[in-house]
């Protein structure tokens, strides 16, 4: 079927859709919403046959969903309708909630319905891992119950007024405001996580930390007790711990609230100096609270196995970041296992440089090279490790430098349902070893396509590339099973051993050292980073402030043009083990054009 995607951005969900609807065969491409014209005017020449809305803020044009049948797919259940479907679902604590496929009318989520889903909400969540996650899942299943009925000739929506509300307290609502997500920090601890969670990605809630007003997003559950409501008891990983009526609860994140036009940044370089006399808690690699605490790097064993979790805020990985990741990365290397897992957060698995904190530095083209050099160091550390058999696994999607982080392991899993984004596209040559790596994984042809077609790819198609070697089940209690096993089996004593002696004598054996690889990224980074060749600069800034694009990216749209051939799912031969393809040549980028996200 040729189906359009009509988004205001191609962000996961939108993507997720785009590359699960190939596979499965259909002809697909996306239109983004810039402005009505543009709107009317490309569903015109895309003729689709069925236009589906997986992440659309904008009213669809009368012109278009009167012509072509158009389907919004709505987060929340039948009943809900408005703007702030899981503000209001997260605030309100609601046991359950849903998606609505239902199709575009005059008024907004009124029309009748094509598909609905239901899940168990999980306990206080961030909106974004809502959304990633459970409302994505169902999300899913809606859009192809969707396009099942879309091929049924006989097939009719059902009205809304003659649907059951399976989901109570499902109603029209308003968009929620900053007086409706108001709070006092001597309120309990729930009551406010609540309230930044639902808010969290944007807008967040406006609130007054250290003497300053401010957004605050990125809250987690703390264990000191008994201060002063509001006062900033401790720092931690770019983090503060704020004490509330009942408890405490750390800040992650936060945006100046005095100044227009600022950037979400780690709470700590936020406040700067306000935090003065603040007590910095570390927790040295290894050592491990008890109970709910803040942090982001996190080191166990279980046997022959060592698991290695981290879960940076929406996978961006600042110098401050890769330099913990490291110091634990050795840490764990140093251990008596023979399998080292390194496994990320739900919501990403990275997305490498950390942009926003690059943009705000006061030298960004210094502070972008720090930031290079020191997730080189942590992608080298990879490569390198041969004490152990290494397993890189996305739990989340990854794009861009956050994807070739991983694939210097010795194997990559990957959750299903995960979407990987192996190209840069942000006036930068990229680094992360990638000429190294990808090549390597996929042969040196399939490598300069991905890096030059700038598509995203699903898991199932990543693993018949050869960018992922295994994918596991999308539940995420599941998928931790399934990751167990794996490591077990790959913790066998004896193919343990061999499989660290032959990487071991393979890297000794490369005719190119890794230094060379990386000399060569990096000197094409400086001429983008310090020269802005590739308009890093307005690529960055772009990023950083959300802006939309001016109009679709030719690669997105429907028809030849999108290269359709390009992301079928295509059978390749892999190099083999000993790495004999011919990586001396770099794979390289050109465009500077960023996707909004």
């Amino acid at each position: 079927m040729r189906v359009l995607l009509l988004v205001s951005a191609f962000n996961g969900l939108s993507q997720r859709a785009w590359c699960a609807l190939r596979e499965a065969g259909h002809d697909v491409g996306v239109l983004l919403a810039t402005n009505a014209q543009a709107v009317i005017d490309g569903v015109a020449a895309a003729r689709p046959e069925l236009i589906l809305c997986p992440y659309l803020k904008d009213r669809v044009p009368a012109k278009v969903w009167r012509r072509y049948r158009t389907v919004i797919i709505h987060p929340g259940p039948v009943g809900d309708r408005g703007p702030s479907s899981l503000d209001w679902a997260i605030t309100e604590g609601a046991p359950t909630w849903g998606v609505t496929a239902l199709q575009a009318v005059e008024e907004m989520d009124a029309g009748p319905i094509w598909a609905t889903r239901t899940f168990p909400m999980p306990a206080a969540p961030r909106k974004s891992s809502l959304y990633n996650g459970p409302v994505a899942d169902a999300a899913m299943e809606c859009v192809f119950e969707v396009l099942a009925k879309a091929a049924d000739p006989q097939f009719r929506p059902v009205p809304a007024t003659e649907m059951t509300i399976e989901v109570q307290g499902a109603r029209p609502r308003p968009a929620m405001r900053q007086d409706d997500r108001a709070f006092d920090w001597s309120e309990p601890g729930e009551h406010i996580l609540r309230r930044i969670r639902a808010a969290d990605g944007n807008p967040g809630v406006r609130t007054a930390v250290g003497g300053l007003e401010v957004f605050a997003y990125d809250a987690h559950p703390g264990l000191a007790r008994g201060a002063r409501p509001g006062t900033v008891l401790s720092r931690r990983q770019g983090a503060v711990l704020v004490a509330t009526g009942d408890g405490s609860l750390w800040l992650g994140q936060l945006r100046d609230a005095t100044r227009p036009g600022t950037v979400k940044l780690p709470a700590t370089t936020l406040l700067g100096k306000r935090l003065h006399g603040v007590p910095d808690s570390p927790l040295p690699p290894g050592a491990e609270p008890e109970g709910p605490s803040y942090r982001q790097v996190r080191y166990r064993r279980t046997g022959a196995i060592g698991w290695l979790g981290f879960d940076f805020y929406n996978g961006a990985m600042s110098t401050g970041h890769c330099r913990r990741l490291l110091a634990a990365l050795r840490h764990a290397a140093t251990q008596d296992t023979r399998v080292l897992v390194l496994r990320s957060g739900l919501d990403a698995f990275s997305n490498g440089i950390h942009l926003t904190a690059v943009h705000a530095a006061a030298d960004p083209a210094a502070a972008a090279w720090a930031n290079i050099k020191a997730i080189n160091a942590v992608c080298k550390e990879i490569i390198a490790c041969t004490r152990q058999v290494v397993v890189a696994a996305y739990a989340g999607s990854a794009g861009a430098g956050g994807v070739m982080l991983g694939l210097g392991a010795d194997v990559v899993a990957a959750r299903r349902g995960t979407v990987l984004n192996p190209y840069y596209d942000i006036g930068l040559y990229g680094s992360e070893l990638h000429t190294y790596t990808l090549p390597r994984r996929v042969g040196p042809e399939t490598a300069q396509r991905l890096i030059d077609e700038k598509l995203p790819v699903g898991a199932e198609q990543a693993a018949t590339l050869g960018l992922v070697d295994e994918v596991g089940p999308r539940h995420p209690e599941a998928y931790a099973e399934w990751l167990t096993a794996l490591a077990q089996r790959h913790a066998e004593a004896r193919p343990a051993r061999r499989r660290q002696t032959a990487k071991a004598r393979r890297l000794a054996d490369e005719r190119v050292p890794l230094d060379v690889y990386e000399a060569r990224e990096l000197a094409e980074m400086s001429s983008d980073m310090f020269g802005d060749r590739a308009g890093f600069a307005a690529a960055r800034q772009a990023f950083v402030s959300k802006a939309r694009p001016a109009a679709t990216p030719e690669r997105l749209l429907p028809g030849p043009r999108a290269g359709q051939s390009a992301t079928r799912p295509r059978q390749l031969n892999r190099p083999r083990a000993t790495g004999e393809s011919p990586a001396e040549t770099p794979v390289r980028v050109r465009s500077a054009v960023p996707l909004s996200a």
